[in-house]
């Protein structure tokens, strides 16, 4: 089993911020006027000029060390299969093709991206349960 230098309890920060940033939509209606109570707060799924999720999630990815951001995305190419587990350091060897800077926009705009880390996690038999 290869050891990973991201901590899974990080790992699994970034999967559940993920997921809240995975479920949001461009918002419909920014000039709305109305109040949360009353839309029974669907504006809280959409972005806007207040939405901390999207900021949250790059801050935690921007500020992992150079191993942990090659790990996250090598294990994002895992879950989505485009790596197997037993090819893991070929994996980080092809992460480090994404530069530092970009690390935070790329795993944002992958969508499904929690799932994607969730399912590689599990092949290292890590769970947000343990």
């Amino acid at each position: 089993m290869p050891s990973l230098t991201l901590s899974p309890d990080t790992a699994f920060a970034i999967v559940q911020k993920a997921r809240q940033f995975d479920v949001k939509v461009d918002q419909t209606d920014p000039d709305s006027g109305s109040n949360p109570t009353d839309d029974t707060s669907v504006d809280a799924l959409e972005f806007g000029a207040a939405d901390d999720t999207l900021h949250e999630l790059t801050t935690v990815i921007r500020d992992l060390n150079d191993d942990e951001q090659r790990d996250l995305i090598a294990l994002i190419w895992v879950g989505r299969g485009d790596f197997t587990l037993d090819e893991w350091a070929e994996a980080r060897t092809a992460a480090m093709d994404v530069s530092r800077a970009r690390v935070p926009r790329y795993v944002t705009g992958i969508p499904l991206v929690s799932d994607y880390l969730e399912e590689a996690l599990s092949q290292f038999n890590l769970s947000a349960d343990a």
